[in-house]
């Protein structure tokens, strides 16, 4: 498929993922320690998937979005459970410091739940040497807004609401901004306990972009990595303010929705001027992801999200996971498995493997994309 080389939006076209059967892959030993994973290939299993391109063995080392860190577990030990000699080593720091290290030419990838920034871009031209690093929509996701309210089983927010209880405008649950969004739900009288990421989040990102669009001016921020808003507590990773949100008594936050699957958290509906409140489901984040549109050029295939969306069962509150890589420029002895790993992963049955675990299957035209450009890395 030809790429566009213009600034020009594309609509993406609304497709179903097509899902392959699930692989037979033999497992192998993981690690999970202080957000470090690792997963290394077993001999035996390379004949049980033979779908999966392994390329040459190699090393890749990785860093970035914590939203995407579930995804990862199950991608590597996939991959480097057919293939034998290979090793992922992914560690889960935030979107920030993925960049960071990236630009640093610490990693070979890095994952984001952002597109890269122009400063971003031009940093990365040192370490790209002839090129430049481009995004590659890898993981979709949508961004749960988690509560441990208690008494209260079920919630209804919107934007503007959803807004000022994390800029500490709203601080108890009985206010009735929210009352007039839940009629007949016993609201407590108790404090909100609200929790945010400490570290640099493409999460808080695409949070604080969608208070922009949709809050009607409650936010009075710019949307960025870093958090700007008055008040709450703070944690380390979707990981650390999930478990806060577990633990803490009439606490929210927003993690994404394997997370909330994961800590067994409940989620609340947004209400976006639909004719009822959307569902935080995969099902509802697939439609909006469809009407996506490409606002990257040549090789870069960053997305423009409507978080403004009131289309019917459309949930405004989603992400795309990118993974960075040089377009031109990525080092010589791990370029194959890069290629290789990147293939399987955006695959139907990478997409299918993520799916499973709570993450939102791309649209097959853009899946489409994504595997045209892998092949062009160099």
């Amino acid at each position: 498929m030809k790429l566009q080389r213009n600034g020009r939006s594309k609509a993406l076209a609304i497709g179903a993922v097509a899902l392959v059967s699930s692989l037979s892959l033999a497992a192998c030993g993981s690690d999970n320690n202080n957000g470090n994973t690792t997963a290394s290939g077993s001999s035996g299993s390379a004949s049980a998937a033979p779908a999966i391109n392994c390329g040459k063995s190699g090393s890749l080392i990785a860093a970035g979005s914590t939203a995407q860190g579930t995804a990862i577990d199950v991608w590597k030990t996939n991959f480097s459970g057919a293939c034998s000699g290979t090793t992922i080593n992914y560690q889960g720091v935030g979107s920030g410091a993925g960049i960071q290290q990236f630009n640093q030419g610490k990693v070979q990838f890095a994952g984001s739940d952002s597109a890269l920034k122009p400063a971003e871009v031009d940093a990365s031209k040192a370490v790209c040497t002839g090129g430049q690093a481009i995004d590659l929509p890898m993981a979709g996701g949508l961004i749960s807004l988690v509560f441990n309210v208690e008494g209260v089983d079920s919630l209804v927010l919107d934007a503007p609401t959803a807004a000022k209880i994390f800029d500490s405008q709203i601080t108890k649950w009985n206010d009735p901004a929210i009352a007039a969004l839940n009629p007949g739900a016993k609201l407590p009288d108790a404090d909100i306990q609200s929790f945010h990421r400490s570290d640099d989040s493409g999460t808080t990102d695409n949070l604080t972009k969608y208070f922009a669009a949709a809050a009607n001016g409650a936010w009075t921020y710019p949307s960025s990595k870093t958090w700007a808003a008055k008040g709450g507590q703070s944690a380390t990773g979707s990981a650390g303010v999930a478990a806060q949100v577990k633990q803490v008594k009439n606490s929210i936050s927003y993690v994404e929705l394997a997370f909330a699957q994961t800590n067994n958290l409940k989620s609340a509906a947004i209400n976006t001027g639909a004719s009822k409140p959307v569902e935080a489901t995969a099902a509802n984040a697939a439609t909006t992801f469809a009407k996506a549109a490409i606002s990257g050029t040549g090789s870069d295939l960053a997305l423009k999200l409507d978080y403004a969306t009131k289309d019917e069962g459309a949930y405004p509150l989603v992400l795309v996971t990118y993974e960075i890589v040089c377009d031109k420029g990525n080092k010589a002895e791990t370029l194959d498995t890069l290629k290789a790993f990147l293939g399987y992963t955006i695959s139907d049955a990478g997409q299918k493997a993520a799916g499973d675990k709570g993450y939102v299957p791309l649209p097959k035209e853009l899946t489409d994309k994504v595997n045209a450009v892998i092949p062009t890395l160099a």
